[in-house]
């Protein structure tokens, strides 16, 4: 009687390892891809919901971020601030001197913070004979880094940081004005922090951005003990979408060193 021939096991080839792996991949970027879209799709649904307008109050401190504007909306509408502004945000810091009878004179810093504003005013500086000793800020935010090299500049030539009624300083300008030696607040004006944000593809999940998010958040952690701050602060901004600003009250300004004085 012929006995049964044992089939061979099937060999798990290398060319059939590579497409399992490719379509693993595929499987992967689709699910990532998805996530990302669901994620996007529900903070447009979020943003279709009305926003708190008006001053902040404590409890109430999360406003609509808003880059574009050359003053905060959640300031007092009333006030407008003592100095020249131009009708739009500057697209990159502009610097001027100039002299208020509540103030002196002050140097004024307004406009968004962009890459290489940070040697753009060592180098203005250089133009001064003696450049005042507070500098008023007005800004949006934008580059961390930027900010943090500002911040440090700031300190480095002891500087006092002013925030004036009906300005504000926002996203990562509180690292510029933490830099001042002293640093005075306005509560007609607005301090608020968010979460960093990052450029990414509309196809790249943010989470590909996370190393680099948490070396930033790391550095601005130091920058900001350096700066005699309690970083304790940032736990505001972390809590917050970059779409939204948390603004800082009285009390938070104070407990948190990031303001030395807050005036009405």
């Amino acid at each position: 009687m012929t006995q049964p021939v044992a089939s061979k096991p099937r060999q798990f080839t290398i060319g059939q390892g590579v497409r399992l792996i490719f379509v693993l991949q595929i499987a992967i970027a689709i699910f990532l891809i998805g996530t990302d879209l669901a994620s996007r799709w529900q903070m447009d649904l979020s943003r279709a919901e009305p926003a708190p307008t008006g001053p902040v109050a404590p409890g109430d401190q999360v406003r609509r971020y808003d880059p574009s504007r050359p003053t905060p909306q959640f300031s007092d509408p009333r006030t407008r601030p003592n100095i020249t502004m131009p009708p739009n945000v500057p697209s990159r810091l502009e610097f001027t001197v100039e002299n208020t009878p509540e103030t002196g004179e002050i140097l004024v810093i307004n406009g968004a913070i962009t890459q290489g504003d940070d040697d753009r005013f060592a180098v203005y500086l250089d133009t001064l004979s003696e450049p005042p000793q507070t500098l008023a800020i007005n800004s949006p935010g934008g580059n961390v880094d930027t900010a943090l090299a500002m911040g440090r500049l700031i300190r480095a030539r002891e500087f006092d940081t002013l925030i004036l009624p009906g300005t504000a300083c926002l996203s990562s300008c509180p690292y510029m004005l933490a830099g001042g030696v002293n640093r005075q607040v306005s509560l007609a004006g607005a301090v608020g922090l968010h979460q960093h944000y990052y450029e990414t593809p509309g196809y790249m999940p943010v989470y590909f951005a996370v190393a680099d998010i948490q070396r930033s958040q790391g550095q601005t952690m130091t920058h900001l003990i350096d700066m005699g701050i309690d970083a304790g602060v940032m736990v505001y901004g972390l809590s917050t979408p970059p779409d939204d600003i948390y603004v800082l009250v009285e009390e938070e300004l104070v407990e948190s060193r990031l303001a030395t004085e807050v005036v009405e």
